[in-house]
């Protein structure tokens, strides 16, 4: 009598769906963050997503895993950076200080009247702006990283463009 073939292992269909999220969506990530620091942390950093996504496999939504890894991928950078500042707490300041030189996002852009634009609008319009425009991301995927309902999202990112035209405008009318 043949021996059956036994279906995989739970186990199994765990590191098969892994290594096709890694393969499909590692360079996305690489490309991410080193948009966003220091380009030598690009590959550190991701795979500090993807040991996320391991330990998480459960809770990573099958149907949006690169909204959730950018959306993890947000607070691996927002962590790394803190890691970065040594200062004593009495002195850690209350908001950035603004300068365009410190925003390694804006740094990666060339135009200086962007740049200026883009530090107007707010973190959080930025940030929408840039998910959209460097990651591609829709409506549905911004909703997923922002942890938002896609008509919040769709509205966000009515709202930044808009904020961005402005300052697109007012910068120019000088």
């Amino acid at each position: 009598m043949p021996e059956r073939e036994q279906p995989p292992a739970p186990a199994d269909d765990a590191l098969q769906w892994f290594t096709a999220v890694v393969r499909e969506h590692s360079t996305a990530l690489v490309k991410y963050f080193a948009r966003r620091g220091p380009r030598q942390d690009a590959e550190d950093l991701a795979a500090e997503v993807f040991a996320t996504a391991w330990r998480r496999r459960d809770d990573v939504p099958r149907e949006a895993v690169l909204p959730w890894l950018y959306r993890t991928a947000g607070f691996t950078l927002a962590n790394h950076r803190r890691k970065l500042v040594d200062l004593p707490v009495d002195e850690v300041p209350e908001a950035d200080s603004g300068r365009v030189d410190e925003d390694p996002e804006l740094s990666a852009l060339f135009d200086a009247e962007l740049r200026g634009a883009l530090l107007s609008v707010g973190e959080r319009d930025r940030r929408i702006l840039l998910l959209h425009a460097w990651e591609g991301l829709d409506g549905a995927e911004l909703a997923e990283v922002l942890g938002i309902s896609r008509s919040g999202a769709d509205a966000a990112l009515s709202r930044a463009r808009t904020r961005l035209r402005e300052a697109w405008g007012e910068r120019m009318s000088f």
